[in-house]
């Protein structure tokens, strides 16, 4: 048995109900063997990261983060010489590579979104199918939760975020009735995420005067509110420059994103570093000599019907991938 599998072995099943998306596809776009080093920058429950592993020789090199204390508590246990966790976000990727030693990597891996544990866990306060307190910190021994914010927010607060990180078209009447209840109940409001998840769903059926509805009527407002306690899309923004700088030429960067906010971002940053707005030649439309150009756009890859049918969270992910020039 190689080395390689030895240590694969020796780390712990993951669990079962944790499928990694997209996970032949990443492992092509990403292309890692030999002694490369790489960085997970989500590790989850570590599906990614464990393919990875079978993937790279004795002599390579995993560094994975994560900002949930759950997930650094599962990675802590994997005993693979070729592997280190952090407990960090994706802003503070550059400190990472710093306290290992790292300066230039190989390949660079986003799953962005909630994990399948978190979701799974009514304590967290992820999922308005199961009624748990009304937290939704990936990290909860840091910042503020839900609830705390919507006790404080101001109506057009909580509207603007409602239709900015949820793309709510009932975000108005959904805030005048948060802030109706916080004002009946006080601090005894939004203890928990059934009780956010009834409201939000009394407002949009109301409002959709019996038609069927495609999800759940609070979905986007836990979308919404997680981005934003987590800080989701200023972390990503952080995270890919930091990526960029610290890919080596040739070095990959894939990134799996699960709603158009996210993808966005995503699809904009590779455009501008590859090049979209800089300056061209006027007769061959190539890119001026001196224009810096850090990434060349290896495309973006959905899921076929396999994919969903293996994991059904696949539905709605979109991975997209680059190349350091």
């Amino acid at each position: 048995m190689t080395r390689e599998g030895r240590d694969a072995r020796n780390q712990p099943p993951r669990d079962d109900e944790h499928k990694p998306v997209l996970l032949e596809p990443t492992l092509s776009v990403l292309a890692v063997g030999g002694s490369d080093v790489c960085v997970d920058a989500t590790f989850g429950r570590g599906g990614h990261s464990a393919a990875l592993l079978s993937r790279l020789g004795p002599n390579g090199r995993l560094l994975a983060l994560d900002r949930d204390p759950d997930a650094v508590a599962v990675a802590s246990t994997w005993q693979d010489p070729r592997f280190a966790i952090e407990h960090a976000r994706f802003s503070q990727l550059a400190e990472a590579l710093a306290r290992h030693g790292i300066d230039a990597v190989d390949a660079i891996l986003f799953d962005l979104g909630v994990s399948s544990p978190q979701l799974d866990n009514p304590e967290r306060g992820f999922s308005f199918r199961d009624d748990g307190p009304l937290d939704m910190r990936m990290d909860p021994s840091s910042g503020f939760s839900a609830r705390e914010w919507l006790l404080q927010a101001s109506e057009t607060n909580i509207a603007e975020v409602l239709k900015n990180y949820g793309e709510e078209r009932f975000a108005v009447p959904i805030a005048k009735a948060l802030v109706a209840r916080r004002r009946d109940l006080g601090e005894h409001a939004f203890k928990t995420t059934g009780e956010l998840a009834r409201i939000v769903a009394g407002v949009v059926r109301s409002r959709q005067k019996g038609a069927a509805l495609a999800k759940d009527p609070a979905t986007r407002s836990f979308q919404a509110l997680r981005i934003l306690v987590n800080q989701e899309l200023e972390e990503l923004a952080l995270g890919l420059e930091v990526a960029v700088r610290h890919l080596r030429p040739g070095g990959r960067l894939a990134v799996i994103s699960f709603h158009s906010l996210e993808d966005r971002i995503v699809k904009q940053f590779i455009a501008q570093e590859s090049g979209r707005n800089a300056p061209r030649d006027p007769i061959r439309g190539t890119v001026l000599p001196g224009t810096l150009v850090r990434l060349r756009s290896l495309g973006r890859i959905l899921p076929d019907e396999a994919d969903v049918a293996a994991n059904p969270r696949a539905r709605s992910a979109v991975l997209r991938a680059a190349v350091r020039v």
